[in-house]
């Protein structure tokens, strides 16, 4: 085959525009740090971070989702450490009114106690990030109003719940009438059935009576109140639980979570970021392959027929 200038000089341009594009894959994956930019480039690999991706987005939905249960958690558990903190103080006084009391030490104790119950009216109403967290589904509503009275049905199915993983829920929300109680007319048993609007919480009824006991000296009643107010501290305390069961489960969730992120986001480093140590080197041996193919192509082209004739 004879071999002719304009040959020469299309295998030589073919030979640099090869070396050219070598050099333009390293120089791209120095610039943007990854081993593929486009799908042409690595097809398999960009199936890959695709997949991984996706699965690192759904991990971090999960983990806010996570966080986001844990704080109401946090803000329920809060309030009722104060609706239990508030029996206390309040069966604290009822002991302290033993009969020994005068008529107006006893009226002293019951404005603590009026006082009490207002505390407690608004602990009942306590909300989080705008939501009223005793409410159930309704969380645009308040619980109780002023006297203690129901503004909404309350009912056992109106759980909240979290998806905090595959197939994984769980339900944060305290239902009031579980922790306030219902007076269906006696006060002596807790009643903490499904609450319609317009019942009273026997928990307020509690101090009601309470507060009335000690307003007419009426020492069977005050003693009355220790019995009721003893086992409303105890379902207090048993909703506590609980909710710190709850509460840790979520501190273990969140830990989990994390630590599948940070093994998703290794997984998707290793399969798209590029190696620069080795770019580099190969960027530099690809150049000094391109530049001695310029010298060589320069001198391949010089030889025209002006210099021949020259």
């Amino acid at each position: 085959m004879r071999i002719t200038n304009s040959m020469m000089s299309n295998t030589m341009l073919l030979n640099l525009n090869n070396n050219l594009r070598r050099l333009d894959k390293w120089n791209k994956q120095m610039s943007t740090g990854k081993k593929f930019t486009m799908p042409s480039h690595d097809p398999i690999g960009v199936s890959k971070s695709l997949g991984l991706n996706t699965a690192v987005a759904e991990i971090e939905r999960y983990k806010k989702n996570a966080e986001d249960s844990l704080s109401w958690l946090n803000i329920t558990e809060s309030a009722v450490e104060d609706i239990g903190n508030i029996l206390q103080r309040a069966r604290e006084l009822a002991v302290s009114a033993d009969g020994t009391e005068t008529k107006e030490d006893k009226q002293k104790i019951k404005v603590e106690i009026d006082q009490l119950k207002e505390q407690l009216i608004k602990v009942a109403n306590s909300t989080y990030s705008g939501k009223y967290i005793f409410s159930g589904y309704k969380t645009d509503q308040k619980l109780l109003d002023n006297n203690g009275i129901y503004l909404i049905d309350s009912k056992n199915d109106e759980k909240m719940e979290y998806e905090v993983g595959t197939a994984e829920r769980i339900d944060v929300n305290t239902l009031g009438h579980k922790l306030f109680g219902i007076d269906v007319g006696s006060l002596d048993t807790l009643n903490t059935n499904e609450a319609a609007e317009g019942n009273k919480a026997q928990l307020i009824a509690v101090f009601d009576d309470l507060s009335n006991s000690l307003d007419t000296d009426n020492q069977a009643g005050i003693e009355k109140a220790l019995g009721r107010i003893d086992e409303h501290m105890e379902n207090v305390l048993q909703i506590r639980g609980e909710i710190g069961v709850k509460t840790n489960r979520m501190e273990m969730t969140i830990n989990r979570i994390e630590k599948d992120v940070i093994n998703f986001t290794e997984l998707l480093s290793k399969n798209e970021d590029a190696d620069m140590a080795e770019v580099i080197m190969k960027f530099k041996n690809d150049e000094n392959i391109y530049r001695a193919s310029l010298s060589v192509g320069a001198k391949v082209i010089q030889p025209s027929l002006v210099d021949f004739i020259r």
